[in-house]
């Protein structure tokens, strides 16, 4: 897919999303970007994606709530016109432990991570099909693409990213008439939480087999690389460094 003068709706638009919107904009995309609290980056990613010459627009939208899910779809294809690319990168990452899971913690988690993805894709679908096809790129993780839940205290973290990916080799199935390519992105280390201390930074380096962490632009890179196929669909990518083989 050429990218010029096309429409991007990405959810969670911060950190790693951030990255992505900047460079699907020097590819020539217009960027709809939806965040829940972080208002100030939001702004700030819009004025820069502006600033490379293309348009942007930030919505502010709880993704927990299925109307709002649909309303920042609608949203997108007022203000840019249309709708090719949806990629709901919106996530809750938090470690719970096990005897301490309750309900609320589950639905936080599983809402966000699984069920806006579904959503947003739904509400995206109608205005793919108006133009002969589209691109969803899901997110994921390297665990559960890797069948290892290795890490105690994340179970509905790992449940709602095991989640994603059978709900993007549904769609990919079910939207494949359409010309709707659907395809997962499952991380590895590429950003570090902003609390890492350098210790923790270089365990997880160093039990990475390419020895570092990632970094955002690899994200962009498979994204990217998701967009540009016209024969990939259903498939889950993982960007890890090779963690998964160690």
């Amino acid at each position: 897919m050429d990218l010029t003068n096309k429409a991007v709706l990405i959810t969670g638009a911060k950190r790693i999303g951030a990255i992505v919107a900047l460079e699907l904009a020097k590819r020539g995309a217009n960027v709809a970007v939806s965040y829940g609290r972080s208002k100030t980056e939001a702004d700030a990613l819009v004025a820069d994606v502006r600033a490379a010459g293309r348009r942007a627009i930030a919505l502010q939208a709880d993704l927990t709530d299925p109307d709002q899910c649909a309303k920042i779809v609608a949203q997108t294809v007022e203000a840019l016109g249309r709708l090719d690319v949806l990629i709901p990168m919106a996530s809750v990452y938090e470690a719970t432990p096990f005897d301490r899971l309750d309900l609320a913690t589950w639905d936080r988690t599983i809402n966000v991570d699984l069920r806006s993805t579904f959503l947003c894709a739904i509400a995206a679908v109608p205005h793919m099909r108006k133009q002969g096809g589209g691109r969803i790129v899901t997110f994921s993780d390297w665990l559960p693409r890797s069948g290892r839940p290795r890490y105690e205290g994340m179970l509905p973290y790992y449940v709602a990213k095991g989640g994603v990916m059978a709900l993007t080799e549904a769609l990919a199935l079910e939207l494949a008439s359409d010309n709707i390519l659907v395809n997962a992105v499952a991380p590895g280390p590429i950003l570090a939480p902003p609390a890492t201390t350098a210790e923790e930074h270089q365990k997880v380096a160093d039990a990475t087999p390419l020895g570092r962490w990632g970094g955002g632009d690899e994200i962009a890179k498979a994204v990217l690389a998701f967009i540009d196929s016209d024969f990939i669909t259903g498939e889950t990518l993982r960007v890890d460094g090779g963690r998964h083989v160690k």
